[in-house]
């Protein structure tokens, strides 16, 4: 018996995807109030975008194979 069920690797996909995707998102939203030294202000905003996009891509191919 596999520990977490046959779609466990989707679940991952699915929690990993969706993290990156908020995250980054939040980190563009809601920069933090006073960076610590060595930080950065804001985050890139090309990198962001694109761990979104490859967020949600992760997340809903994660989603359709679960409900699948």
């Amino acid at each position: 018996m596999l520990f977490g069920g046959a779609d466990l690797l989707a679940w991952l996909v699915l929690a990993l995807g969706g993290a990156m995707a908020v995250g980054s998102t939040m980190a563009l939203i809601r920069p933090p109030e006073t960076p610590k030294d060595g930080d950065l202000a804001r985050a890139p905003l090309a990198r962001s975008l694109v761990f979104i996009v490859v967020g949600l891509v992760a997340a809903v191919w994660a989603l359709a194979s679960l409900l699948s």
